[in-house]
Order: C-alpha cells, then structure tokens, then sequence
C-alpha cells in the first residue's frame, strides 16, 4: 500500500486498506489488516470524508466507514466496527468487537467497551459504557416507514457509568452522573445522581449514599473528572 500524500506522520501497516478522502491526524498508527473510508451503501469511494485527529490507534481488523468525524486520541480495540455518519469527540475509546452504528453523538473522554452497540445514541463527556452493553432505537421493528422520526436512541449525559450487561430500550435519557448497575434493563428515564438497578431498572440510592468497601475513601468518585 502506497502513503497517500494526506496523511504524513501517520504510521499505516501494508495490510490496511484506505480508501481517498481521508484525513488522519500526526503520530497516528493503523495497525492491519484495517479498513477506513469504506464507502456506505448509496455511496461512491471518496465520496464522503473519515476525519481522524492526531494520537489515533486503530487496531487490527477494524473497519470505519465513510463519513465519519473522529478527534483526537482515539483508540479502538481489535474487530470495532464503525458505520457512517458519526461524530466523536477526543480521548474516546471504542473497545474489541464494539459496533457502532450510524449517527452516534459521543463526547469526550468517553469509553465504550468492548462487545458495545450503539445506534442514534447521543453520549455527553466523561462516559463509561461497560461491556456487552445495548443500546436499541426501535420502539416496534422492523420497517417502519417513520423509524428515523419516532423515539430514537438513547441520551447519556455527561459522567455517567453504565455497567456490563445493560440493555437501555429507546429514547431514554440516563442522567447526568448517574450509574446503571450491571445486568439492567433500562425502560425509562433514569434521574440525575441517582444509581438504578433490575429489570426494569429502579433507583435503589444516590450516588452520595455509595460506600467505598475498602475504605479508600469517604464514598466513591471523589475524584476526577467527578470532581472538579
């Protein structure tokens, strides 16, 4: 694989494959056998651009399709699969087999792990998304004639955390610094500051009445970027 002349300072293996109309920021490395700007469905080679910002890893057997914003410090986990028409901010991590779909909304400072599916979800900054967590966007598929204009995906506002094994139904909005325990099932608002557990999910406690089990503190995130 030639360099194309538009991504100096970027550390690309033979076995990737990048397609035109792609811009990738300095001190960046592809590991192969990667894709990026792999056209959508509808769509030409080139036609729509892959923006990446400087620091990225891409690891192997990843692909990033076309049309998709990406910032700075940007690391994906082995076999991320990323459609179109994204926007993530800086210092987001997408962890190993995690697929987002399209026209996902991240911050910053966000981490996706591994096994993650994201569709139509806005995700504010400073998120924590645990493994095999699902997010759905369709209230009563499949075909629906109005799916882009019903409820949509979910809202996940900044320093929130998200367990392993969470599946959050359409439309919902998880508050700000709240914390969704492991193996929930989210089918309506979750207030701000709050934790919620179950199927459904119910609030059970505040953040503030958290205990630290080993005593390392008074309760748990009084640290950074919690606290500021």
């Amino acid at each position: 694989m030639s360099r194309p002349p538009e991504l100096p300072g970027v550390q690309i293996e033979e076995s990737c494959r990048i397609y035109p109309n792609v811009k990738i920021g300095r001190d960046s490395v592809i590991h192969g056998p990667a894709i990026i700007g792999h056209p959508p469905r509808g769509k030409k080679a080139g036609e729509l651009p892959v923006i990446i910002g400087k620091g990225a890893v891409v690891r192997p057997f990843t692909t990033i399709y076309a049309g998709n914003r990406i910032g700075d410090g940007f690391q994906t986990g082995q076999g991320t699969s990323i459609r179109e028409n994204n926007v993530i901010g800086d210092g987001v991590s997408v962890g190993t087999n995690a697929i987002l779909e399209f026209e996902n909304k991240i911050g910053n400072y966000v981490r996706i792990h591994s096994g993650c599916f994201l569709e139509m979800v806005a995700v504010g900054d400073n998120v924590f998304i645990g493994p095999n967590t699902v997010f759905t966007d369709d209230p009563h598929p499949m075909n629906c004639p109005h799916y882009k204009e019903c409820l949509g995906g979910a809202i996940v506002e900044d320093l929130a955390r998200i367990g392993a094994n969470v599946t959050v139904l359409p439309g919902v909005v998880i508050g700000r610094n709240s914390l969704v325990g492991a193996g929930s099932v989210v089918v309506k608002d979750v207030p701000p500051d709050t934790v919620v557990v179950g199927n459904p999910a119910r609030v059970i406690k505040h953040i503030q009445d958290l205990k630290c089990p080993p005593g390392f503190f008074a309760r748990p995130y009084l640290w950074a970027p919690y606290q500021t």
